[in-house]
């Protein structure tokens, strides 16, 4: 282990190794799917019916395999998710029972309870409606 002197503090430094390495891995998903927000209020934007773009991350935390190498195998989490793609891509999001009003938000916490059972290691869903617009959910 190396170490660093810093001022009276000392900061211990340790290479990546397997036995300690912890990382996350993602996929990135692009859905289209339109919504409308029913509680937004009076005259805004978005009580309109509108559609997006979205994508979405689902993010993975672990240590790599000593075999693999990986954390998982990107093939396992895109049937993971392939399931929620088939409902929500080109779908109406507010007729998705859950979904009836369909924030950024609600849609990365509707996708966590749906994929978390099956996919222990979730760490994160990251949700894009626009380029520069979006939310981050790292459960509860």
């Amino acid at each position: 282990m190396a170490s660093a002197q810093v001022g009276t503090a000392t900061i211990a430094a340790r290479a990546a190794t397997p036995e300690n390495a912890r990382m996350d891995i993602f996929k990135v998903f692009t859905l289209e799917a339109a919504h409308r927000l029913p509680n937004v209020p009076p005259g805004h934007k978005c009580a309109r019916l509108h559609g997006h773009s979205f994508q979405v991350e689902v993010h993975v935390s672990g240590e790599p395999g000593p075999e693999t190498g990986w954390i998982m195998d990107f093939g396992d989490l895109k049937a993971a998710f392939a399931p929620l793609y088939a409902q929500l891509d080109h779908h109406y999001l507010n007729d998705i029972p859950g979904l009836e009003n369909p924030t950024s938000e609600r849609l990365a916490i509707w996708i966590w309870e749906r994929l978390k059972p099956g996919l222990p290691a979730l760490s994160a869903i990251v949700i894009r409606e626009t380029c520069t617009s979006g939310c981050r959910y790292t459960g509860p």
